[in-house]
């Protein structure tokens, strides 16, 4: 696993963080780390105690049962109980363990509660469509026949009294739609009952679960502007739930300059399109996580026919054309001191003989962690612009874990460390469909720090790093934004690869 550890800083692009208020008691403490290539994408954990001490304990503790969960249901290492478990004869009963008797029963449940909607052999078709994508061709409807009737069969059998499950096919299973919710439940008891602390949330992918004594700030990530400092759907807060999202904007395949969720109806054998978003909040992890991958699935009228079997379960689904749909009580779990940005007016600048920026453009900058071995802590790191006399116009994010490290970053710092005392204490979960591990993406709408949006021209855009006792990077990228859309790639340095600059329209 390679860790980093983060916070998102009050001084995000688009929409302040809601106040985080943290019923607490005396000397409590919210402490926040985070991780990449956890199950094949981020992890965050936040633990409110006294000390340090604890609080690295409870995440340990943690730390220990996603490992060993992981080494039960990973069907991408050789070595994990379900991949012995689908190497076994056909129709020979096995012992498995509690957690992987657990997990094959859930899709038994679920597959008959969604009417086939979810289902572990989703795979054989998920396949079909990842092969099909590198020859860019859609598969024929001869190969999504065949698919959906491998898909139909009954492919094993459980004996509760014996504890066993019996491999009836040899077709593909994959447990990701439950794996994730049922990993993050069990690492938060875990850390609850290792330590001394009184609260714990633990956030693997934007699927998150929140126990103890806090209200956590939950931002819901909008998927038609889905960038790190895009403004979210909504403010949470959230006491004693777990959240899950599931869409297609993050992952998928694209044939033919067209895009196709990876998320498939084993029912068609085809990828799913009428929904791309779906946000479930229940008392469950296991329920939130199953509902929010059945309503990508399933028409309107029959998502809510199943939220209505789970006690609790509210949601919010945003269709294919924006249309958005809410549960009747997902109102209720908005933050009343939540507000929408407010975008302050100025009399526009004297902008001489240029143009102020125009409305309508953007600058997308996406960039990749990377991978050092060896070295596992994920940099410090601060985005911002500076316009060509130098002066910084617009910071778009900074990302850290302890305010005694933030000096470190001494550009950044050097100018924005005033500002940056008197906004720290700003942390929210966030929750969106699977990301890559990684992989990030920032805005910039043209904006300066009070709202107005500045004049065209030239600016540079500077991403410094820091590692704990080791390297400060820069990275500066002149740009010239005025009409004329460009695209320009940085190789990045020792810690960030794979940087493009896109000014483009919206």
């Amino acid at each position: 696993m390679k860790i980093f550890t983060t916070v998102l800083s009050a001084f995000l692009l688009m929409g302040a963080l809601p106040n985080t208020e943290i019923p607490h008691k005396t000397k409590q403490r919210l402490f926040v780390s985070n991780y990449e290539n956890v199950l094949g994408t981020s992890l965050e954990f936040k633990i409110t105690s006294e000390t340090e001490a604890q609080a690295e304990k409870a995440e340990l503790a943690a730390l220990a049962e996603i490992d060993r969960l992981s080494a039960v249901f990973s069907a991408y290492d050789a070595n994990s109980e379900f991949s012995h478990w689908m190497k076994q004869d056909l129709n020979k009963p096995v012992k498995v363990s509690a957690a992987l008797f657990d997990m094959l029963s859930l899709f038994e449940q679920w597959k008959t509660k969604s009417n086939g909607a979810l289902d572990a052999s989703a795979a054989v078709a998920g396949k079909l469509w990842s092969d099909a994508a590198k020859n860019q061709r859609v598969p024929n409807t001869k190969e999504i026949k065949e698919a959906v009737a491998t898909m139909g069969k009954i492919h094993y059998q459980l004996d509760r009294a014996n504890g066993t499950a019996t491999r009836l096919s040899s077709s593909p299973l994959v447990m990701n739609t439950f794996a994730k919710s049922y990993i993050i439940n069990l690492a938060a008891d875990a850390a609850l009952a290792t330590a001394n602390v009184s609260a714990v949330v633990v956030n693997i992918g934007g699927d998150l679960v929140v126990k103890g004594n806090v209200k956590d700030p939950v931002n819901v990530t909008n998927p038609l502007a889905n960038a790190e400092n895009d403004t979210p759907l909504a403010h949470l807060l959230i006491e004693n739930k777990a959240v899950a999202t599931s869409g297609n904007y993050r992952r998928g395949e694209n044939i033919a300059g067209k895009w196709y969720s990876h998320i498939i109806d084993p029912r068609t054998g085809k990828p799913v399109e009428g929904v791309i978003s779906a946000t479930v909040v229940a008392p469950s992890a296991t329920d939130a996580g199953a509902l929010a991958t059945a309503f990508n699935v399933l028409n309107l009228t029959e998502s809510k026919a199943l939220a209505a079997t789970i006690t609790d379960a509210e949601y919010l689904i945003i269709t294919k054309d924006g249309k958005r749909v809410e549960s009747e009580g997902w109102s209720k779990l908005i933050d009343p001191n939540s507000v929408l940005p407010v975008v302050e007016h100025h009399t526009l600048p004297n902008y001489g003989a240029e143009k102020p920026w125009d409305a309508k453009h953007e600058l997308v900058i996406d960039l990749e962690l990377k991978r050092i071995e060896g070295n596992s802590h994920r940099p410090f790191a601060a985005i911002w612009v500076e316009n060509e006399n130098k002066v910084a116009v617009r910071n778009l994010a900074l990302w850290y874990n302890k305010t005694k490290w933030v000096p470190d970053l001494r550009n950044w710092y050097r100018i924005n460390g005033d500002k940056f005392k008197e906004n720290k204490d700003n942390y929210a979960s966030v929750t969106g469909a699977t990301r890559n591990p990684g992989k990030y993406t920032i805005k910039w709408d043209g904006k300066d720090d009070k709202g107005a949006y500045v004049r065209q021209g030239k600016y540079t855009i500077i991403i410094e790093s820091s590692k704990e006792h080791g390297t400060d990077e820069i990275i500066r990228q002149p740009m010239e934004l005025k009409k004329a859309l460009k695209k320009v790639t940085n190789a990045g340095n020792v810690e960030i690869s794979n940087v493009t600059f896109d000014f483009r329209k919206k």
